[in-house]
C-alpha cells in the first residue's frame, strides 16, 4: 500500500514539474471541444496567440444543431458562430502555479441560425460576450479546458482539449 501511494505521489509530482505555463507571448495554441447551451450542444475549435506575456487574441468557429417544439409543430435549428476574442491570463499577477491557466476576456461574433421555421424567435446577427476560464496543462504540449461565458447571443459553458503548436 505504501509503495502504491508512494508511485502516485510521484507520478503527480513529476506531471508539475513538467508541466508548462501557460500561452506565451508568440505561442499558438489549438482548442476544441464540446458545450452546453440552452440552444443544443455546440462542438468548437479555436486558436489563441500570446500577444503579451498575460494577453491572448483569438478566434473560434462552432457549430450546434437542436430541434424544438413551437405551437404544436417541431422544428430544428443549426447556428453556425464565428468569433474572435481577447482574454487575459491572472497567472503572474496572481502568482498561480504554472501548470494552470485562469483567464478572462471578451468576445465579439456572428451567429448564422438557419431553422425551419418561418419565423423562429432568435436569428442571425452580431454577438457580444464575456467569458471566464481556466486550462491545466498536463505536459508541454497538451492541457484541457473550462470556459464559461455569456452575452446578448450564445451562452453556457465548454470543456475541451489545448494543445500548443
Amino acid at each position: 500500500m505504501k509503495k502504491t501511494i508512494l508511485s502516485i505521489g510521484f507520478l503527480l509530482l513529476t506531471a508539475f514539474l513538467f508541466a508548462q505555463k501557460p500561452i506565451s507571448k508568440g505561442q499558438t495554441q489549438l482548442n476544441a471541444g464540446i458545450g452546453l447551451s440552452g440552444w443544443g450542444i455546440p462542438v468548437y475549435v479555436g486558436l489563441d496567440y500570446g500577444v503579451h506575456p498575460d494577453i491572448s487574441i483569438g478566434g473560434e468557429l462552432s457549430f450546434r444543431s437542436y430541434k424544438e417544439k413551437l405551437f404544436n409543430n417541431n422544428y430544428s435549428r443549426s447556428i453556425i458562430g464565428i468569433l474572435a476574442n481577447g482574454n487575459y491570463h491572472f497567472n503572474r499577477i496572481m502568482n498561480i502555479p504554472s501548470p494552470w491557466d485562469f483567464y478572462a476576456g471578451l468576445n465579439i461574433g456572428f451567429y448564422n441560425v438557419s431553422s425551419s421555421s418561418v419565423n423562429g424567435g432568435i436569428g442571425s446577427g452580431l454577438g457580444l460576450g464575456a467569458q471566464i476560464g481556466g486550462r491545466y496543462y498536463f505536459n508541454q504540449k497538451w492541457g484541457i479546458n473550462l470556459e464559461v461565458g455569456g452575452g446578448n447571443s450564445v451562452s453556457g459553458a465548454k470543456f475541451g482539449i489545448t494543445f500548443k503548436l
